[in-house]
């Protein structure tokens, strides 16, 4: 669940680096006595979905890891966590196949910086949605720094540059750089380098640790 009192959740830190992602027998093992075989061949499916796309071209690859994860179950954190706000890796996100608007995000930044597309041109984007009204986030793609970005979206399942989502109000994105407040069309100023929240160093201890 996203809280709209953002600047008071957010405590600047000094991030650790960002964690690769890392398949193994050990971790589908651990997978799989966590949650079952089928979960540990959902990792496997994403594994082998990364390696089939790591050539094609990168509006290929923001189309497929997009879809991929839309397909996904949407579960609110309180009934699947049993927290009011849980930002999962990718691996619980599969694993448990179910998340929140967060989860899908997350899934994808992680899936493209893999494939090779720098972490400079992804940015979780914290929203407002208009229909319903409501707190989201969703992952914005920019082609140069400049460039209007492209939004990956698990509401609206279509890739389409920000100035067409007159749904969306943006408030601020972020990614292992720094944070930017939002202005038009999704692009914005930075005001923070180098730090961001606790959830989501919390996010990047627990990758390593699956690692």
């Amino acid at each position: 669940m996203i809280r709209l009192a953002i600047f008071s959740v957010f405590i600047f830190l000094s991030l650790p680096t960002q964690p690769k992602l890392v398949f193994n027998d050990e971790l589908f093992d651990r997978v799989a006595a966590k949650y079952g075989e089928a979960s540990a061949q959902r990792v496997r499916i994403w594994q082998e979905m990364l390696i089939s796309l790591n050539k094609e071209t990168k509006e290929d690859q923001l189309f497929e890891v997009n879809s991929f994860f839309n397909k996904l179950e949407f579960k609110d954190d309180i009934e699947h966590w049993g927290q009011n706000d849980y930002w999962a890796t990718p691996v619980e996100f599969l694993a448990t196949q179910a998340g929140d608007c967060e989860d899908y995000t997350i899934a994808k930044y992680f899936s493209l910086v893999e494939l090779g597309i720098p972490s400079e041109k992804l940015r979780l984007m914290y929203v407002t949605a208009l229909r319903p009204r409501q707190a989201h986030m969703v992952l914005s793609y920019y082609d140069t720094p400049t460039s209007i970005p492209l939004i990956l979206d698990n509401i609206n399942k279509r890739i389409l540059p920000a100035n067409q989502r007159r749904d969306l109000i943006p408030i601020y994105s972020f990614n292992g750089n720094g944070l930017w407040l939002a202005k038009s069309q999704g692009r914005g100023k930075q005001v923070q380098s180098g730090g961001n929240n606790s959830l989501w160093e919390d996010l990047n201890i627990r990758m390593k640790q699956e690692n």
